[in-house]
């Protein structure tokens, strides 16, 4: 399965996440990755614009930075990778505990590794709402719990395809 297909699926067909819970790990971690690169690219775009601007007005450390972008832009990228994936990996995780109990209350079987994978794919709103969020500071907050109330009803909409518990009496 191509990731372009996850993608789609994951923005547009919400009952399908539940299907890709069946993908191998590696796909998913794959999928993630993708999403971090993204996120990282976009941030790294808007740190460059923003070091572009000359807002300091103190010529000296202005002249530092100029003569240190060639070290501090990879750096900067290197930095951003690494909090962005660390980021959106404690995010997942906390979806997915969340996801264990309303799987719980749904009465459908599900293990934490598949609610693992289905959250993955159901972050990807989030993760778009969340970079757009950047252009919008004075509602942060608001597009913040957007996010979340979108990826548990999308949660919540892939667990209906989970399969019931059977009754035990």
């Amino acid at each position: 399965m191509k990731h372009s297909q996850l993608l789609l699926d994951s923005l547009l067909h919400p009952k399908k996440l539940a299907a890709y819970r069946l993908l191998p790990i590696g796909k998913v971690i794959q999928y993630t990755f993708l999403l971090i690169t993204i996120v990282t690219v976009f941030s790294f775009g808007r740190f460059t614009t923003d070091m572009s601007v000359n807002t300091l007005d103190i010529s000296g450390i202005t002249e530092y930075i100029n003569e240190i972008k060639w070290l501090l832009y990879p750096v900067t990228f290197i930095m951003l990778f690494v909090m962005t994936t660390m980021l959106i990996f404690g995010q997942i995780a906390l979806y997915a505990l969340a996801g264990l109990f309303i799987v719980k209350v749904m009465k459908r079987r599900g293990e934490y590794r598949h609610i693992w994978r289905t959250t993955t794919f159901a972050i990807t709103w989030s993760t778009i709402i969340s970079m757009l969020a950047e252009y919008f500071p004075n509602a942060s907050t608001i597009l913040s719990i957007l996010s979340l109330l979108l990826t548990i009803i999308l949660l919540i909409t892939a667990f209906t395809k989970y399969p019931k518990q059977p009754n035990l009496k």
